[in-house]
């Protein structure tokens, strides 16, 4: 399959490339050291109880970030190693696993709430291990 490029070149065989073709993009760098919010994230996450968890958007919203759910997930994904934050006791909304379940990180994070005595079904932590991160 193919698909248009850059109209800037005037050759007609040049306007299209294959889909397996890979474009360079520029790197992102994340300073993780001095931004604020992830600090505020990985507080928050550090402050929920083994035995409980909570969702993306009630740590975003802890955190003073209300409506950035996605920033959280963002701020576990980017966290250096050496804080040691209890990602696992974050889930989606309704108390859902995020990762796809044929994942290795669903397995590990199911893994460890049951280590800590969450429930978890079908993906899902039972509602009395949902905690209220209000601050």
């Amino acid at each position: 399959m193919l698909r248009p490029m850059s109209s800037a070149r005037k050759s007609p065989g040049a306007l299209w490339r294959p889909l397996s073709a890979k474009v360079a993009r520029p790197r992102r760098s994340v300073a993780t050291d001095d931004n604020p919010a992830l600090q505020a994230i990985w507080h928050v996450v550090c402050a929920i109880p083994p035995g409980q968890v909570s969702t993306y958007g009630a740590v975003a919203r802890a955190a003073g970030l209300p409506g950035r759910a996605r920033q959280a997930g963002f701020a576990l994904k980017v966290a250096p190693s050496e804080l040691h934050l209890p990602w696992h006791r974050v889930v989606g909304a309704g108390g859902r696993i995020a990762f796809p379940s044929s994942s290795r990180e669903y397995r590990e994070q199911a893994r460890r709430l049951r280590a800590e005595g969450v429930t978890v079904q079908h993906g899902r932590v039972s509602a009395t291990a949902m905690t209220d991160l209000e601050q």
